[in-house]
């Protein structure tokens, strides 16, 4: 998606197909149309009765590039629904399509595996049925290395049948094992939070590789509200408790927040187009390239983005949008980051270190370009040359040390301070300033590109405007070997 100016606003995706919005032969309902933009199955009927083909329309259709040809037949954006008419004579309650809807079709050119859960049925809730139909469609997509998308607004298991529904291997944890198996074999696991995610249904989205939520709509949580409040005395909103502002902002469990489900279903249309691959085993030994796009903004303005006060912020998307193609960007967790005490206790060293490990076990092209500061741990989760970076480049104004120098001035006046006491010297103010701003020179120095680039610590300072040109000439470069299998360490929980 196109990185969009401040204060512009995103536009959801729009069904060209007249075919789509206007019916031309007779359609008769597959399910409730109580909700009329949640999951509803439409099977159009010939005048002669016989069923001709099935589309799902509002909230799956979304996800189709449906196109309409001269003659009106409609050439794109069909799914293949199957497994649709498990339900009848099962339970003596009506259950349409086992109250899960699964399918095959096409994003972006990908054929995906579409499992939505219709909460017009039981609340989404899983009966054994609905169970192995779920499991039947992972079976598929593991077998076709099919991208899965869960369209997700479930109440879990459906506890009067729990004996049936939760035990056994092939019951409910299944459906997890499964998830994480695919996803350990390089089939994308995707999530759409578009309601209730209670109980077990809670783990389809906190397992995918990518998840998505709405705002005032989804949730997540192991215990709901009521349970919440039996079993602690706590009364608090559903929102307040797993809504989409807790999981992106937060708890990280989400990736993208969606001020809608048509934002929701759009986010949910450019992961699987960014997707590289499904199936490790498939890499071939030359990567695939596409035409460039030149970005839309002025590559020659990142010479006046960065400040040279580096305690002067800037936005770093508008130097991505001057960088990438097209100026398409894809954002990954947008909302999520926390510092201070209470991202301490919740153990931020460890995200720090999983971070370190990614970067430094990642079998891919690394290509480091340092437009500001870069200290400390920071210089190490951002791939500095330690980090075995293909290229690694400064901008002139860039710095380099283990932190600022004004930093290092206050803690090692603190330190020689101490030392000075405990000797009994006394240090006079003026003997202080002075200590201090030699270390402050002398880091400055140090700190410089100029004086990193004369010792070999990177491979030369650019000027920004080159970025782009030199990125993709380095990405050229980095392209002659064969993918390699990445293999990473223990990830600390």
């Amino acid at each position: 998606m196109a990185v969009l100016p401040v204060g512009s606003s995103w536009q959801p995706l729009q069904i060209s197909s007249p075919s789509l919005r206007r019916p031309r032969r007779q359609c008769y309902r597959w399910g409730p149309l109580g909700n009329p933009c949640k999951f509803l199955r439409l099977v159009c009927e010939d005048p002669d009765g016989s069923v001709t083909g099935g589309v799902l329309l509002a909230t799956l259709a979304n996800f189709f590039a449906v196109c309409e040809d001269p003659s009106g037949s409609v050439t794109g954006g069909v799914l293949l629904v199957i497994l649709a008419e498990i339900w009848h004579g099962l339970y003596e309650e009506s259950l349409p399509s086992g109250g899960i809807i699964t399918g095959i079709g096409p994003v972006h050119g990908k054929l995906c595996m579409f499992v939505a859960n219709d909460p017009t049925v039981k609340g989404g809730t899983y009966f054994p049925i609905t169970v192995k139909k779920h499991l039947r469609a992972q079976e598929i997509a593991a077998q076709c290395k099919l991208p899965c998308l869960y369209l997700v607004d479930s109440g879990g298991a459906f506890l009067p049948k729990q004996a049936e529904v939760f035990p056994d291997k092939e019951n409910f944890g299944r459906i997890f094992y499964n998830q994480a198996i695919m996803s350990s074999q390089g089939i994308p696991q995707i999530a759409l939070v578009l309601g209730s995610c209670t109980a077990g249904g809670a783990y389809i989205p906190a397992m995918a590789d990518e998840s998505v939520m709405v705002k005032g709509n989804g949730t997540i949580f192991l215990a709901g509200p009521p349970l919440v409040k039996a079993a602690t005395g706590e009364e608090i909103s559903a929102e307040d408790l797993g809504g989409a502002s807790v999981h992106c902002k937060i708890s990280g469990v989400s990736d993208y927040f969606a001020e809608d489900e048509l934002h929701a279903l759009h986010t949910g249309r450019s992961i699987i187009k960014n997707l590289y691959k499904a199936g490790v085993e498939e890499l071939s030994s030359t990567w695939k390239t596409a035409e460039p796009k030149e970005p839309l903004y002025d590559v020659k303005e990142l010479r006046y983005i960065a400040p040279i006060d580096h305690k002067q912020q800037f936005d770093i998307r508008s130097v991505i949008a001057r960088i990438v193609d097209g100026s398409e960007f894809d954002e990954f967790k947008k909302l999520y980051g926390t510092v201070g005490s209470k991202a301490e206790a919740n153990g931020i060293e460890k995200a720090g270190a999983k971070m370190v490990m990614a970067v430094a076990c990642a079998k891919v092209p690394k290509i480091t370009v340092i437009i500001g500061g870069s200290f400390g741990a920071g210089n190490y989760a951002m791939c500095g040359r330690a980090y075995s970076p293909n290229f690694m480049f400064f901008w002139p104004n860039a710095r380099i040390s283990i932190m600022g120098g004004a930093q290092a001035a206050g803690v090692l006046t603190q330190v020689e301070k101490a030392n000075k006491k405990r000797r009994g010297i006394q240090w006079t103010a003026q003997e202080e300033e002075t200590f201090k701003a030699k270390v402050e020179q002398a880091y400055e120095e140090e700190g410089s590109p100029y004086y990193s680039t004369a010792r070999l610590w990177d491979d030369g300072v650019i000027d920004p405007a080159d970025t782009r040109k030199i990125i993709g000439l380095c990405i050229s470069a980095s392209m002659n070997r064969a993918p390699e299998e990445t293999k990473y360490g223990v990830f600390r929980m």
